[in-house]
């Protein structure tokens, strides 16, 4: 059991946690078609889209209602209307996913009513969805905006249960999971010839492809007609803690049952999964998922020379916190300071003494004489600061390439990063070996040759 600590510092210094608008924004870019919309200040809007292009480094679809100081105390909810009509007749999306920020919610605005009369008053929008989420940004983190969006998805836009679709599944997508991670995960059910539905689904709209036409909105994601349908599944799959509200909201709503794996890493986590699927589906595991647990325990085997002992310095978003930490334990190494963004049930498990609800300068303090540190890209200058190697995990990763495309989801997925982190802790200690290497062997009186005598 670990001790959780939350940190009552006047400031927060070099920020380890993103907003619940930013969150809730990339949940919405998971959606076909779909144009997220802040409202808030045009900063606001301005930081969550360059976080998020300069770390997908792809063309964010992302609008704001512009709230200036006179608007924010007499009232912007008229700012709300005029941005839906201005979207809807430049970009004609299916859907405008609106998020509130800490401005409006300090003014207290009620978007929910105001949604309503603008209903009323517009029945030619009736086609047009509508998915307000409260997510203030000085309250919570990145997952919980993720977290409360996709709860709202579904409790606007899933239809009641009609009938059941055998083979049909949904999986509920945390916000740790990576366009690849999706992409693995519909491989694995399409191989159990199982039909998936993600939500929300970053694999279609940010997975760095160039498209065909040139679209304002989201390039791909979930279609509302798939999300319509989610009460006709037979399961739903639930990836993370942070989407168990969602997986409980659509329960209550279609009697839609779900199972949920809270990690998505590692060799334990893998056959979990894969055995969920092979029981529902009837079929048995395919023999490359077989070859390819193996090759996994071969890395294991291989790596576990150089991660055993070593001391690990984590900060990440829980459910990241949570797959990283166990993972690093059961490769032997010691967890020995983890720092994370927001409350989660899952920190007092934690295979480590305390967990601290902190920032980036709490992490730098506590990491000293560790051997790696594995967090996002705004980790690097502590890293430097204390000379230790840094693997970066999480978002935003802005100064290394393809991060969209570095799954941790699968048997693959633990094998590539077990190899990775593995090369960089070889490599640290490659560089710390004397020139000469094996030493020579140093000669002690027992060792002494001896003189012969007659």
């Amino acid at each position: 059991m670990s001790e959780v600590i939350r940190n009552h510092k006047s400031c927060t210094v070099n920020p380890l946690k993103m907003s619940q608008p930013i969150g809730g924004a990339l949940a919405f870019l998971g959606i076909a078609n779909c144009m997220p919309m802040l409202h808030g200040s045009q900063g606001c809007t301005s930081f969550g889209l360059v976080l998020f292009q300069r770390h997908f480094n792809e063309g964010i679809p992302m609008q704001t209602t512009a709230m200036s100081e006179v608007a924010t105390v007499m009232g912007g909810l008229d700012n709300i209307g005029s941005a839906i009509l201005n979207i809807q007749n430049r970009t004609k999306p299916s859907i405008i996913g609106i998020c509130s920020t800490g401005v409006t919610e300090t003014k207290g605005d009620d978007v929910d009513g105001y949604i309503k009369n603008f209903r009323a008053l517009h029945p030619e929008l009736d086609s047009l969805s509508l998915v307000y989420v409260s997510t203030p940004d000085f309250k919570g983190a990145f997952q919980d905006g993720w977290a409360k969006a996709t709860e709202n998805m579904i409790q606007a836009l899933v239809h009641e249960k009609t009938w059941e679709q055998a083979g049909k599944i949904n999986v509920l997508a945390g916000s740790h999971l990576t366009s690849a991670d999706i992409d693995e995960l519909r491989d694995l059910c399409e191989a159990f010839q199982l039909e998936v539905t993600v939500l929300p689904d970053i694999s279609g709209s940010l997975d760095g492809h160039i498209p065909q036409d040139f679209t304002p909105n989201t390039l791909g994601g979930t279609p509302l007609e798939s999300i319509a349908e989610m009460g006709n599944a037979e399961l739903t799959i639930v990836l993370g803690e942070q989407m168990r509200p969602a997986a409980e909201a659509l329960l209550q709503k279609t009697g839609q049952p779900y199972v949920l794996f809270d990690r998505i890493l590692g060799l334990e986590a893998t056959d979990q999964l894969l055995d969920c699927l092979s029981q529902l589906s009837g079929h048995p595991v395919p023999a490359k998922y077989r070859r390819q647990r193996s090759q996994l325990v071969d890395a294991m085997l291989d790596a576990h020379f150089f991660f055993g002992g070593k001391q690990i310095s984590i900060g990440a978003e829980p459910d990241l916190l949570w797959d990283l930490g166990n993972w690093m334990h059961e490769m032997g190494a010691v967890l020995k300071t983890a720092v994370t963004t927001t409350e989660s049930p899952l920190l007092v498990q934690m295979p480590c003494d305390t967990v601290l609800i902190g920032d980036l300068e709490d992490l730098e303090s506590r990491s000293t004489g560790c051997d790696l540190i594995l967090t996002h890209s705004h980790g690097r200058q502590a890293a430097e600061r204390l000379g230790i190697p840094l693997y970066r995990i999480g978002i935003p990763i802005f100064d290394r390439l393809g991060a969209a495309h570095r799954p941790i989801l699968g048997y693959r997925g633990a094998r590539d990063l077990t190899f990775a982190v593995g090369n960089l802790l070889l490599s640290t200690e490659s560089e710390n070996l004397p020139d000469t290497w094996p030493l020579p062997m140093e000669s002690t009186d027992a060792r002494a040759p001896v003189a012969l005598t007659e």
